[in-house]
């Protein structure tokens, strides 16, 4: 987690700070990180993947790539993880549709 904390903040633009959210996977509320100083994070609230965009983006994964499928081997099931893990890369638009929340974006100020 340090490590890819780390390459979060080397490309925060000089001057900005990056807020980064995460559910409270151990790994992610150790007391050994390492928090650069220009990145602040914020915890999710516990048992909540509604507020966590990211639980879509896995449920995508596993959708298209992961369910419903007999691995023949060790290294099937590596291939295909692999596989589910790249795939959404090329399609950075569809990960973001999948990852808003229309509720967080559909209300109206004042309305």
């Amino acid at each position: 987690m340090n490590v890819h904390l780390e390459e979060i903040a080397r490309t925060v633009e000089p001057g900005a700070h990056a807020l980064v959210m995460l559910d409270q996977a151990g790994w992610h509320t150790s007391s050994m990180l390492e928090v650069p100083r220009n990145i602040t994070l914020m915890a999710l609230p516990s048992r909540s993947p509604e507020l966590n965009p990211v639980e879509n983006v896995w449920q995508f994964i596993r959708d298209n790539w992961l369910s419903n499928r007999v691995f023949q081997s060790y290294e099937d099931i590596l291939d295909h993880c692999c596989l589910a893990w790249n795939s959404p890369v090329s399609q950075p638009d569809r990960i973001a549709s999948i990852g808003t929340r229309k509720w967080a974006h559909g209300f109206a100020i004042g309305g």
